[in-house]
């Protein structure tokens, strides 16, 4: 399950430009009609970031931000010199960006990508590799393929088919130097990005049901990102 980026804007040039410039290994950008499209998306799915113009619908458009505080909002809209007071609204209201349509089409994509709630949590688990005493070249690919994956449920198998090496000899050389198993390693990623899900107003039910969790298993797998680390620190 990859993340999704809700975009809702009514001219076809913005839209485009978002979903032509996204990068797909990081999410699925999807076009929404309304701003009931975007509620639905954030609903029901993974939502990375949410793109709207902000003129279209000023009302959801200044709710959002306040509503999902963990999911990054950005605002693409055609702002003129007389918008001055929308564009303080937008940053009071908490907006990760406010781009300006037409002028910044051709970067917006890569810039948004640079800054989802997939961004963030890498950005937070930035110092995980030395804590863990990760050095090797393979430790490292390990971890960034256990990051791509981690909404999901992931096994060695699945880590060892990826970077095209037998799941023995994954498990034998990623524990080597001193760096805790894979599987520990494995749910200390799966546990912070359910606690970061679990900060956005969603049934928990969903929630578990998204990150993968069962409902004893958080704190299962809390004590076991607690063992992963506590060796390195």
């Amino acid at each position: 399950m990859r993340p999704v980026v809700p975009v809702y804007h009514p001219r076809r040039e913005a839209r485009r430009a978002v979903k032509q410039g996204y990068p797909r290994r990081l999410g699925n950008v999807r076009l929404c009609r309304s701003g009931e499209g975007v509620e639905r998306l954030l609903q029901r799915h993974l939502v990375d970031a949410v793109v709207l113009d902000v003129k279209a619908a000023p009302e959801l458009a200044l709710a959002l931000p306040v509503r999902f505080p963990r999911i990054p909002v950005f605002a693409l809209s055609a702002f003129r010199p007389d918008d001055g007071a929308l564009v303080r609204r937008c940053q009071a209201a908490g907006y990760a960006g406010v781009l300006v349509e037409g002028v910044d089409n051709a970067v917006v994509a890569e810039w948004i990508a640079a800054r989802t709630a997939q961004a963030a949590r890498r950005q937070a688990l930035a110092a995980a590799p030395r804590l863990l005493r990760l050095t090797d070249r393979l430790q490292l690919d390990v971890w960034e393929e256990v990051l791509r994956r981690v909404a999901i449920p992931t096994k060695t198998g699945q880590l060892a088919l990826a970077l095209r090496v037998t799941r023995e000899h994954l498990s034998r050389q990623f524990a080597a130097g001193g760096a805790p198993n894979l599987k520990r390693v494995i749910d200390l990623a799966r546990t912070a990005c359910a606690a970061d899900l679990w900060g956005t107003p969603r049934p928990a039910t969903w929630r578990r049901r998204r990150a993968g969790w069962r409902a004893r298993r958080p704190r299962s797998c809390a004590r076991s990102g607690r063992a992963a680390c506590w060796p390195a620190l």
